[in-house]
């Protein structure tokens, strides 16, 4: 099975079959709406990150509970899609950007399982994975899309976008994506092995640019909702060959 995160409309279920939501039992409350089915005769489990009505704050999402229960339905890797901002030029909005590199300055969330008495340090050296990176890269390059790879993402606390300042900061940083999800998905992904991949997509030049509107949730959506079906593709093209990959 194949976890994939954000939902993008890959509930949608003219897309996937035999569908049925899921509740999973965790030690860590309840997560967010889980949808199992097939997409072209692989199995896959659908978790909308925010709920269906974007109910959840990015430091409010369930994130344990949601790793928690797409490792125990099975999934042997997970996808996952998120809306960012760009730090640099070449970036451009509407394009797709695959990091190898996360910076975190979230302050507010709980990024590991370690209990009292049972302390695990994970290696994140290479966070994402580069198996998966390599299989969505190679389809965008076939499917025409502009994406850039090995790019470093800068997550933030949020729900409030960056100042000016906190964004020319995080330029001088070299990291060149900026949003409020990644972590601590990957942390928790990377403790209990699932190997995770976010793609995200650029939908604005957050607030360095100069002569550029600043973002706003309102220009984030519209730029979602007209590349969702971009997103579904990508996904839906690559699903045999991670199945495969990871089988």
């Amino acid at each position: 099975m194949i976890g994939i995160i954000g939902g993008s409309g890959l509930e949608d279920p003219k897309l996937l079959h035999n569908v049925r939501g899921v509740k999973i039992k965790t030690p860590f409350g309840k997560h967010t709406p889980i949808k199992k089915g097939k997409i072209n005769g692989i199995e896959v489990a659908v978790l909308s990150r925010h709920g269906y009505k974007h109910e959840h704050s990015p430091t409010a999402v369930p994130y344990k509970a949601n790793m928690w229960a797409l490792k125990k339905l099975g999934c042997k890797a997970i996808i996952a899609t998120s809306a960012c901002g760009s730090l640099k030029e070449e970036i451009k909005p509407n394009t797709f950007s695959l990091p190898s590199q996360f910076l975190d300055r979230t302050h507010h969330r709980d990024q590991s399982y370690t209990e009292h008495g049972k302390v695990l340090h994970i290696s994140m050296a290479e966070p994402f994975s580069a198996e998966l990176r390599k299989i969505l890269l190679k389809k965008c390059k076939e499917l025409g899309y502009a994406c850039t790879a090995e790019t470093t993402v800068v997550t933030i606390e949020g729900p409030r976008f960056s100042t000016k300042a906190e964004s020319k900061f995080y330029r001088l940083l070299e990291c060149d994506l900026i949003n409020m999800t990644t972590v601590p998905e990957v942390c928790l992904a990377k403790e209990i092995e699932i190997p995770y991949q976010v793609i995200n997509l650029v939908t604005d030049y957050d607030c360095w640019r100069e002569g550029t509107a600043p973002v706003s949730f309102e220009k984030v959506m519209k730029v979602m909702r007209e590349n969702a079906e971009k997103v579904k593709k990508l996904i839906v093209e690559t699903l045999p060959e991670i199945d495969e990959e990871f089988r």
